[in-house]
């Protein structure tokens, strides 16, 4: 057989699929010391070893068979699969509210791409409804694909053209704006379009999925109807992020795009609002407010596009034994913010004080965030704080440290006069800063714990 059957495989792999007469793509009926298995044959990623074939069976998922393990092998059937999602037209429903969908690229427009075995941004926003045709009992759906990039590849030159387009597309009417996006960074740009776009009439809905469109436990559908939901009938015209409540399909959750976090790299209810509760649960029928608090949907289409970041900001995490010329380094390199996240209330060590006075003198803004995640800065408890306060940190009260980081880069794209600054910093546009945490805002579950482990067995599923 040509070797185009047998794509990717090399070594021992590659001599036992020509030795049973075994192609990619073919079903194959497999024996093995650990069992029997049924599926098909799919290509290898480039860089993978040579003792393993890898094998699509009924559930959907991916398995890797040792080849030392086999036994036997007949290949009973064969049709090349093809991965790619025919584009659509979406119809048009009288009386349905109008969205539009803007693709950035991130798992939730991806699919995986078998020479690589690399999750790659392939779905166009037109593929998304071939893929999930819901969509169009929910809304009308224009989309327009912006970016094709991973969620780390989005920055400050992203950032102002979502918020230009956002303004743009509220400026034409639309009901209701849904962005496809990663979610490693999701919460970064939830942030910043937070600030950059003020006083909405109309929802805009940040969307991602951890698991990529081809897999069976795949959220991106469900996150995707929920998003569209919450942006053609929901009342919240603010910057929300929508992902899963619970592990389960039971409900989303809307999350504040300034307190919001990722909080685990491959759970489907990864992203938590931190230091307060969701805005909302959300179902395809409907969305539920959790807060009272929120700025309501309007009529008219008046919106404050303020476009502006200015990239020479960064983060120093502070860790025990820092030396000063990490600070130093980022001062003699022309930077003007730095977002400090601190141990305990808002602290670094001794040794970093000169660094940071004369960071100052040379006008980098400093704000202090801290490690715990939840909390706030208190930096007149210990002499620690008081001294660093005086040397030029400002403590930035219970700011994420990641909001802090992009409200920074915000406030110094519009002045660099250290009063101004400060004062865009601590004025808080959308709870970026509360005055208390309400009582259910710290809430995490630690296994081991009874009355932990009673909760779990009542809610697991």
């Amino acid at each position: 057989m040509s070797e185009d059957f047998f794509q990717g495989y090399k070594g021992e792999a590659l001599e036992i699929l020509k030795k049973y007469n075994v192609r990619v793509w073919g079903t194959v009926e497999m024996e093995t010391t650990r069992g029997n298995f049924k599926g098909t044959v799919l290509p290898r990623a480039v860089n993978d070893d040579q003792f393993h074939i890898v094998v699509k069976i009924s559930t959907g998922y991916n398995i890797g068979i040792d080849i030392r393990t086999v036994t036997g092998m007949k290949e009973v059937g064969y049709k090349k699969a093809n991965y790619k999602v025919p584009e659509k037209e979406f119809p048009y429903t009288p009386g349905l509210p109008h969205v539009k969908l803007l693709g950035t690229g991130g798992t939730i427009a991806s699919r995986l791409d078998y020479r690589t075995g690399a999750v790659i941004p392939a779905f166009s926003p037109g593929e998304l409804y071939g893929a999930v045709p819901e969509l169009a009992e929910i809304c009308n759906l224009d989309t327009e694909k912006i970016f094709a990039v991973f969620s780390e590849n989005m920055g400050p030159t992203q950032y102002v053209a979502l918020a230009k387009q956002i303004g743009k597309e509220i400026e034409n009417g639309i009901d209701g704006i849904v962005i496809g996006h990663g979610t490693d960074t999701l919460h970064h740009t939830g942030a910043v379009l937070t600030f950059m776009c003020q006083n909405l009439p109309v929802p805009v809905i940040l969307v991602g999925s951890q698991r990529s469109s081809d897999r069976p436990s795949s959220d991106a559908a469900l996150n995707l109807m929920h998003a569209m939901t919450a942006a053609g009938r929901g009342n919240i015209a603010e910057v929300l992020v929508c992902m899963f409540g619970p592990t389960s399909d039971e409900y989303g959750l809307l999350h504040r795009g300034t307190r919001v976090r990722k909080m685990h790299s491959s759970y489907r209810s990864t992203f938590r609002t931190i230091g307060d509760t969701p805005v909302a649960r959300i179902t395809r029928k409907g969305l539920t407010p959790i807060k009272e608090d929120y700025n309501r949907r309007r009529q008219d289409k008046n919106v404050k596009i303020i476009p502006t970041f200015d990239d020479r900001v960064t983060m120093l995490y502070y860790y025990p034994g820092m030396k000063p010329d990490t600070l130093d380094a980022i001062t003699d390199n022309g930077y003007k913010g730095v977002v400090w996240v601190g141990t305990g209330l808002g602290h670094v060590n001794k040794e970093m004080y000169p660094a940071i006075e004369r960071a100052h003198k040379a006008g980098v803004h400093q704000y202090m965030t801290v490690q715990t995640i939840w909390g706030y800065v208190h930096m007149f408890v210990y002499d620690t704080g008081r001294d660093m306060m005086a040397k030029g940190i400002i403590p930035a009260g219970n700011m994420l440290p990641e909001v802090a980081f992009i409200k920074l880069g915000w406030a110094l794209g519009q002045t660099h006069d250290m009063e101004e600054v400060k004062k865009i910093m601590l004025t808080p546009i959308n709870d970026e800063i509360t005055e208390r945490e309400p009582y259910n805002g710290y809430l995490v579950y630690q296994g081991g714990s009874p009355e932990v482990e009673e909760f779990v067995k009542r809610v697991r599923k």
